[in-house]
This record gives C-alpha cells, sequence and structure tokens, in this order.
C-alpha cells in the first residue's frame, strides 16, 4: 500500500531529491595476486624437485645383462635378495605407458613423495618394453635419487622384466613389509 508521499517519490520527485548527489570517487586500488591451483603449484614444486634429483647425464654403475638390479652401497645385500624374491608388497604402483620422459620424471618424484608420505617402503614403477628408452632412463633415475635403497626386476606377478620393484627408506619409521 503507498502513502501519499511515496507516489510522490515515484513519481518524480525522487530524481529531483538525489539530482545534486555527487558520486563517491575511488581512490584506493587493490591489486591482489591471483590464487595458483593447487595442481599448479604442486607440478611447479615436483618440477623442481626432479630438476634437483635426476640427470639424464649421469651414468651409474647398472648391469648390462640379467636382471636390472641396484643396491645402495649403505644397504644390506639381503634386502636386495629379499626384493627379488619378492617379501615385500608393493603398496602403490606407477604405469608408465605412453609417456614421455619429462612427464615420466614428474610422476616418479610423485610417486616418491606419496610412498614417503604413506611410509611405504615398497613400489612398483611398470615402464614397459616399448622403444626401451623409460627402460633404460627410470633405472638411471632411481640409482640417483637418496631415498632409494634398492630396486630389481619385478617378479611375474608384478609386472616381469616391464617394471621394477623399488625399495625406500622411510627414515626411523617402523619397520614395514
Amino acid at each position: 500500500m503507498l502513502m501519499k508521499d511515496d507516489k510522490n517519490l515515484a513519481g518524480g520527485d525522487f530524481a529531483a531529491l538525489f539530482a545534486d548527489v555527487k558520486p563517491i570517487e575511488q581512490r584506493a586500488h587493490h591489486f591482489k595476486q591471483q590464487v595458483k591451483a593447487k595442481q599448479t603449484l604442486e607440478t611447479a614444486s615436483q618440477k623442481v624437485y626432479a630438476d634437483s634429483y635426476f640427470s639424464d647425464q649421469y651414468q651409474p654403475l647398472l648391469p648390462s645383462e640379467g636382471p636390472m638390479k641396484w643396491i645402495n652401497e649403505d644397504v644390506d645385500k639381503l634386502e636386495l635378495k629379499r626384493l627379488r624374491r619378492g617379501d615385500y608388497v608393493p603398496d602403490l604402483l606407477l604405469d608408465l605407458h605412453g609417456m614421455r620422459q619429462a612427464e615420466a620424471k614428474l610422476e616418479i618424484v610423485a610417486l616418491i613423495q606419496a610412498t614417503m608420505k604413506q611410509q611405504s617402503q615398497c613400489c612398483c614403477i611398470m615402464h614397459g618394453h616399448g622403444t626401451g628408452i623409460l627402460k633404460q632412463q627410470v633405472p638411471m633415475w632411481l640409482a640417483q635419487h637418496p631415498s632409494v635403497k634398492a630396486f630389481h626386476q619385478a617378479p611375474k606377478e608384478w609386472g616381469g622384466d616391464a617394471a621394477l620393484l623399488v625399495l625406500l627408506d622411510i627414515g626411523d619409521q617402523p619397520f614395514r613389509r
């Protein structure tokens, strides 16, 4: 229900009342940085992490014949034997089929970080047969990482010669198998 004063305001008196009002000038500028997506930040940190640990020029001493295996100098040889026999069951699996080298590096970094976060001691990396590029590069990269204790060609049930079982040093965490 409109009252008498409301009718006058609706008819045009409203504009007359506010004709001499000037808008307030905005003088403060707010320049905020755009918030980056979490995924973008994680990818950038993984790239820095991968570049700091994995070099394509480094050539560790790896076997040229027989199964692919490597053990860190300060790790007991029995650990490599346990890995070969399948005593360690991988908690995480990584499939690198169809990836390029740069993508594979980032995925391996993410796998190692996830394994450390979950306090898992063993993981499996499936590189496949393919042209053999990843089959050659993955062991070289793993041998450079300080958290990798050992790796061995996986048993048949985990991929055979197209995969590696990786044993990681999870620090002073309780022993898990």
